[in-house]
């Protein structure tokens, strides 16, 4: 192919995978490095929005750039934005520096508009070079004010102009919108002299900003001669604002229309696909894409990409992913790892990350949100660490609410403390979402005042911010708070959702409060099956045990694991052997390999000296290829989880642990302490029994405590499965030995230990 071959074939370069070969040709006939050739290939990288590491590895390939190239470099950045500011700003020194290179008035608009941000910066540069009075110039400087602020800066340039183009007139209206004003952007819209296509995609846009669907579809209908760029407008109007399925019809009538689709339209419309309830509507699009053979752009790729990971098509994902190749942008990056960690492959999205050349803050907040929402808290704490040592990016609003509500699941109020203390430090501004992890974090720690410090703090309060704590009120047994937190949150005008009458009901329950918990429950207009749980363990726990079996008997939709769960424990509290058959076997069909079920009934059975019946339980489990769960607790100290399993010798203190626990059990036995062996699930001697359940996991946890803290302070410890009835009659006579209140977290609620007493009243 000859070079008039190949500068007549850059005309119809129609992807950049075709770039890439035209390229090649170009360097195999080693002109790849002469400035007219790359200068070309930047301006069809803008054309076909190329990745911009691809765009900069051509303009380095030239060792003398020259006007040309530099004017083309800047005109790929400019729809960039903020992002790139730096580079720009850098190849405006190293045009500087060029003593052969004469920096005409028309590179100065056109570096205002590429610098982002610091274009502000370029206006008392260019008053100082007298440019000033240029029209180009006056409207990049209105540009960059109108967009970054303050926009009164850019009215006064406008007021200023002698003559007023139609883009400074639609430049100042969107400005307005921009940072809001309907009036001021309304009131000059009416002023213009004319009025074109931008003039009115400008308005459609402002509405849509404001959420004001309905007069943004009015402006667009009133577009003279629509384009591509209003009906795109439209379509992000409607993809933004949660109306895929009006987003999805527009694109048909766009069809229609006969005007053709850009990367833009594409990009918009499979986001509103990613979003979309309707499954048909989003196969027919697709079939239109394959039937129109896109050849889409690292953008609409990467779109799509966001697409197939938000319906749960994670090979499809990953089939986009890898098609990128080189192309790939940390959005893909990030778009991929989030994807893996919405169905739960961390290992995948960790494989990603660590292989990211660089990692922008959502990179570091989509890997450490992914730990946090799939239970693996230590390991996103571990992670913000290792952000917060490598000091770039910085972390935002976003990072700290997956942090704290991390620290919150592991109950470590010390590390959530330091997380806060980083959050002030470095002024991060706290959002909503990092109020309501602090709420979480305050009560999941057994800090109930900070909590309600916290809640109390927020001016605007959300329903989370309301189901934070009312849930915090549930699991500490705090049953009349949180029927009055209600009441409150309906005085602001906020409506209780599904979550907030499961907090309301459990509360209700953990503190015994029956006919409260009935009226609560009566008021539901439609109770979803969770709502009946809460309902039967709320029977349960007041001895209405037989009620509660009517009520699951009685339901019209069909009861899951949560409601059988809890009659299975109110026939434990309740010893009533028969129901708890009745309700571990619905259990067994339900979740055959959850081990708790078959623990709790086989200790239903050793209490009762029925070892047969233990026996044939293990067996089942045996069978059914089911584990006994571990039993961890753990304690926070020095900023570390110190955790336990049963018997555990492993801890560098375990020769202190267990002289304390000695010394503790003979305490315990000389103030008429008996160790409950029925919590041991096999027939052995008596001795063994006491052995087996006097080294139980949160013993050693309280005895780790009480050696590691000081005197009269509080001991917290978190226990990953329930507390059994020993641990728990054993720690409320250490507390009133000891002098100290032990606050515990099990998986079902907390237990405030003091002067021999707990706050659950022996029922959890």
């Amino acid at each position: 192919m000859s070079l008039l071959q190949l500068e007549t074939s850059l005309s119809k370069i129609s992807n950049v995978s075709q770039l890439r070969q035209l390229h090649a040709h170009l360097f195999q006939k080693s002109v790849h490095h002469q400035n007219h050739w790359v200068s070309f290939l930047i301006n069809q990288c803008t054309r076909l929005r190329a990745p911009p590491p691809y765009t900069r590895l051509i303009f380095d390939s030239t060792p003398h750039p020259n006007i040309h190239v530099f004017t083309s470099m800047l005109q790929f950045y400019a729809p960039l934005g903020n992002v790139y500011s730096n580079q720009v700003v850098s190849l405006y020194q190293q045009m500087q520096r060029r003593e052969d290179i004469w920096l005409g008035t028309f590179v100065y608009p056109l570096l205002i508009k590429s610098s982002g941000l610091a274009g502000i910066a370029f206006h008392a540069h260019v008053v100082k070079l007298g440019l000033v009075s240029d029209r180009y110039v006056r409207n990049a400087v209105m540009s960059v004010y109108s967009k970054y602020g303050p926009v009164e800066h850019a009215r006064k340039v406008f007021e200023e102009m002698p003559e007023r183009s139609l883009v400074d007139w639609n430049n100042m209206v969107s400005g307005y919108w921009k940072w809001g004003d309907k009036v001021e952007a309304c009131k000059l819209f009416d002023m213009m002299p004319e009025k074109d296509v931008v003039s009115w995609t400008a308005m459609v846009t402002g509405y849509a900003r404001m959420k004001d669907l309905e007069n943004a579809r009015r402006c667009f209908d009133d577009v003279p001669e629509k384009n591509v760029v209003s009906w795109n407008a439209m379509l992000s109007a409607y993809a933004q604002n949660g109306c895929p399925e009006e987003a999805l019809r527009l694109f048909d009538d766009m069809m229609d229309s006969g005007v053709q689709p850009n990367e833009t339209t594409w990009a918009v419309v499979i986001s509103a696909c990613s979003s979309c309830g309707d499954s048909s509507v989003v196969d027919s699009f697709i079939q239109k894409l394959n039937q129109k053979r896109m050849h889409l752009s690292y953008f609409g790729k990467t779109a799509m990409l966001d697409m197939y990971a938000k319906r749960g098509s994670i090979e499809s994902a990953r089939e986009v992913f890898d098609e990128l190749g080189v192309y790939k942008s940390s959005g893909t990056w990030n778009a991929m790892i989030s994807a893996y960690a919405r169905v739960g492959d961390l290992t995948s999205a960790r494989e990603l990350f660590d292989k990211m050349l660089e990692r922008d803050v959502i990179s570091w907040n989509s890997m450490i949100s992914g730990y946090a929402q799939n239970g693996q808290s230590a390991l996103a704490i571990d992670l913000f660490k290792d952000m917060t040592a490598s000091n770039n990016p910085k972390p935002n609003d976003v990072t700290m609410a997956s942090v704290i509500s991390a620290c919150g699941h592991l109950g470590a109020l010390e590390i959530g403390n330091w997380a806060v203390n980083f959050l002030m430090k470095h002024h991060i501004n706290p959002s909503i979402s990092v109020y309501n992890s602090l709420i979480s974090l305050y009560s999941k720690s057994g800090s109930m005042d900070d909590a309600k410090r916290i809640f109390d703090e927020i001016k605007n309060r959300d329903v989370v911010s309301y189901n934070a704590l009312i849930s915090g009120f549930a699991a500490h047994g705090h049953g009349m708070e949180a029927v009055k937190l209600m009441m409150k949150m309906k005085e602001e005008f906020l409506e209780p959702n599904r979550e907030t009458y499961i907090g309301i009901l459990t509360a209700c329950s953990h503190a015994g409060l029956l006919e409260e918990g009935q009226k609560i429950f009566e008021s539901i207009k439609d109770p979803d099956v969770d709502h009946y749980a809460c309902l039967v363990d709320l029977l349960g726990r007041v001895g209405k045990v037989d009620e509660a079996k009517n009520i699951v008997d009685g339901m019209q939709k069909e009861p899951h694991a949560g409601v059988y769960g809890s009659l299975l424990n109110a026939s434990r509290i309740h010893k009533r052997i028969d129901l708890a058959e009745f309700a571990a076997s619905e259990l067994f069909e339900l979740e055959p390999h959850n081990s708790g079920n078959y623990i709790l009934l086989s200790n239903m059975y050793a209490s009762a000296g029925r070892w047969d019946d233990v026996v044939r339980v293990r067996e089942a489990m045996r069978n059914a290829g089911v584990k006994k769960a571990t039993g961890w607790s753990w304690v926070e100290y020095n900023g570390k989880m110190h955790k336990f399993i049963a018997g555990d010798r492993s801890h560098e203190m375990s020769d202190e642990i267990y002289r304390l626990l000695a010394e503790l059990g003979r305490k315990l036995r000389n103030s008429g302490y008996i160790a409950d062996k029925a919590c041991v699930l096999r027939d052995v001697d008596e001795e063994e029994k006491e052995e087996m359940v006097g080294t139980h996991s949160e013993k050693l946890a309280v005895c780790f405590a009480l050696l590691v803290t000081e005197p009269k302070s509080v001991v917290r410890v978190v226990k990953n499965l329930r507390v059994c009835r020993d641990c728990h009659t054993a720690i409320k006579m250490i507390s009133m030995l000891e002098g100290r209140k032990i606050i515990l977290r099990d998986n079902n609620r907390f237990h405030h230990f003091s002067d021999g007493q707990c706050s659950c009243g022996d029922y959890w």
